[in-house]
């Protein structure tokens, strides 16, 4: 029996606890009673002021059910809440039981950091969570923020907007299907296809993190910065706005829409206000030329200046494919502007069936059509192909200019020390009929659909030509020649290749990294040895001996 007793006791103390506050009448000019419009209601008139809880509510007019816990309020509704939030609105219901208010009618609300308007709104204030599905805008120090439906947690100052969803402040537009925002810090976390405008960039994400206050934004999804004529895509970004600076992580593409040049790498930094691209992780740049693709590899890229004026550079294990045109080195300078692609330490072009060599070699397309249209090589200056029979045809000397037409070499001119190995052929029956060996001060050749048909010495040479079984070994090959034949990449693919012995040729002093918004656009910058100065080529219009002759001419065929 005492057990009895006590399990009563207990469960109506609990009854006492659970009972809810009676909604209190405060003041009304006018009170009255009508049972068949308004059953079980008492209508209140004028003034009216009612409160529960900590909060109360003044409106024109109110029916209060006293038994159900519930007030119906009508014109000019006034809700007070401890003096930290008021809200708005032409009519109220709400239930005493639940704490539940349901507004409709231009209803405005109000706390310490923010302003909220829409034409229906409900609030729980148990949860302190405001809920509404009819469009609403909401006002804080620094943005403006509408959506189509939402609710805001009052106690972390936070908004959970969906569908339609836009953040404006006169820096930026942010636009998103789902949002959470919070208004004490003008912090946004983004779930769903979002994108941000501001002034000169519009950012595209998935997923992502925004401080309208910092103008700092991190985006984890499908991120894509556009600039102008520029766009950069990776898994992830990081982007500045004050700074103007965007990082990038994982499938990195820079795609430059005027130029129709993409970039790919792993990790890459944007720098807005010199508009360059600094890339890493297995990166290289696709190039269109002449109809055709050159690909481009380094272990850095940087791309940098305007879409008229672009620049880039390659840094260490460089290699290129381009179908009819291959080549490798340390240090890569491109200016699409002037045409001008400049390669150091070790550099070698491979072009049908030539191998080219030197200290540093510089080639020059026609910027309005993007064919190849010359080559400069200096120091130690090879063009070499290989015969049928074995040997190599080989033209030496300090300087190389060599002129392309169609895409295919028509004229070279040695210059310094020039010397030669070639292979002397039959033009009707290609039986190997001698191997020249000469030495002048300048030659020029000229070719005949890529093949050399013409030799013109500028000066006396010194040389003979020998019966293939009379070749002395020493004169097979020329001093400082190497056949490189096992470094040309075959595809696109094999630029990405390593050979033995590349990293013997890298430039050791650290000459990236500096900072791309604050250096000069000078391939100086490449630093890997001073620009070479070129020698004078007026034998290329004065070929001729002091009787108006070449000195010698040797045809080829």
């Amino acid at each position: 029996m005492k057990y009895l007793t006590g399990i009563l006791l207990v469960l109506g103390m609990l009854s006492l606890t659970a009972q809810t506050k009676k909604i209190q009448i405060l003041h009304s000019d006018n009170t009255m009673l009508d049972e068949v419009k308004y059953p079980e209601a008492i209508v209140a008139l004028g003034n009216v002021l009612v409160e529960h809880e900590g909060a109360t509510l003044q409106c024109k007019q109110a029916l209060i059910y006293q038994k159900q816990n519930i007030i119906k309020a009508f014109g000019d509704v006034l809700i007070n809440q401890a003096d930290t939030l008021t809200q708005s609105s032409k009519y109220v219901e709400y239930n005493g039981n639940t704490k539940i208010a349901k507004s409709w009618g231009n209803v405005i609300l109000k706390d310490q950091k923010m302003t909220l308007t829409t034409d229906t709104l409900q609030f729980n204030r148990s949860t302190q969570i405001l809920y509404y599905d009819d469009f609403a805008t909401i006002e804080d120090h620094t943005n403006t923020l509408k959506s189509k439906k939402g609710r805001y947690y009052l106690h972390k100052h936070k908004f959970e907007a969906e569908s339609k969803v836009t953040i404006v402040n006169p820096d930026q537009t942010l636009t998103s299907d789902h949002l959470d925002y919070y208004t004490d810090t003008g912090q946004s976390y983004m779930f769903g296809p979002s994108t941000i405008q501001d002034s000169i960039n519009t950012l595209s994400f998935e997923k992502g993190f925004h401080d309208s206050k910092t103008k700092q934004s991190f985006f984890s999804k499908n991120a894509k910065i556009t600039y102008k004529d520029r766009v950069i895509e990776g898994d992830s970004m990081y982007y500045d706005e004050q700074k103007h600076f965007a990082s990038s992580t994982n499938n990195i593409t820079v795609t430059d829409t005027i130029n129709n040049v993409i970039v790919k790498g792993q990790y890459a930094e944007y720098y807005e206000t010199k508009d360059s691209v600094y890339i890493v992780g297995k990166p290289y740049t696709k190039m269109l030329m002449d109809q055709d693709s050159m690909f481009i590899h380094g272990d850095t890229l940087m791309v940098t200046g305007p879409s008229e004026q672009r620049i880039v550079r390659a840094f260490h294990h460089v290699k290129f494919y381009k179908s009819d045109l291959q080549g490798k080195c340390d240090s890569l300078f491109n200016n699409e502007k002037q045409g001008i692609t400049k390669m150091y330490r070790k550099p070698v072009i491979w072009h049908d069936k030539h191998q080219i060599t030197g200290d540093s070699i510089h080639f020059l397309t026609n910027p309005k059509t993007n064919k190849l249209d010359s080559l400069k090589i200096y120091n130690r200056a090879f063009l070499a192909s290989k015969d049928t029979a074995g040997g190599f045809n080989q033209i030496k000397g300090k300087f190389i200019y060599s002129k392309f037409v169609n895409d295919t070499i028509d004229n070279t001119f040695i210059d310094g020390n020039s010397q030669m190995v070639y292979y002397h052929r039959d033009e009707k029956t290609s039986e190997l009929i001698g191997v020249d060996t000469e030495t002048s001060s300048n030659i020029f050749i000229q070719f005949d659909k890529g093949e050399l048909a013409e030799i013109t010495f500028l000066t006396q040479p010194d040389g003979k030509t020998y019966p293939p079984s009379k070749l002395p070994e020493t004169a097979k090959i020329l001093e400082g020649f190497i056949w490189r034949q096992n470094e040309r990449p075959k595809s696109k693919d094999d630029i990405f290749v390593h050979d033995e012995g590349d990293d013997d040729i890298m430039y050791r002093e650290p000459v990236i990294r500096t900072n791309p918004a604050t250096e000069n656009d000078q391939e100086s910058e490449l630093k890997p040895q001073e620009n070479p100065k070129e020698p004078t080529t007026q034998g290329l219009n004065n070929a001729t001996n002091k009787s108006g002759n070449p000195i010698e001419t040797v045809p080829t065929k």
